[in-house]
């Protein structure tokens, strides 16, 4: 087992859904008070606080469908 759900379950819901779910994010993150919300840098952002909660070295990519043709990708590159 790389990683026990219930753990990362927890993760996801302390940093992808309270702060992003259902709230604007331009006017209601402070993130993105000084970037521009796109998909890309929503990416980028879910990527750098999953990194500080998760284990070194385990996350591997953030995907994000925005579309079923229109795909994010990051690696933290």
């Amino acid at each position: 087992m790389v990683m026990n759900l219930t753990d990362l379950k927890r993760c996801i819901e302390d940093v992808i859904m309270t702060p992003l779910d259902h709230k604007n994010l331009d006017k209601d993150v402070p993130y993105f008070a000084s970037v521009v919300s796109t998909t890309e840098n929503v990416a980028v952002y879910i990527w750098d606080n999953m990194a500080k909660v998760l284990p070194p070295g385990l996350l591997y990519e953030i995907k994000i469908y925005e579309t079923d043709k229109n795909v994010v990708v990051y690696r933290g590159e």
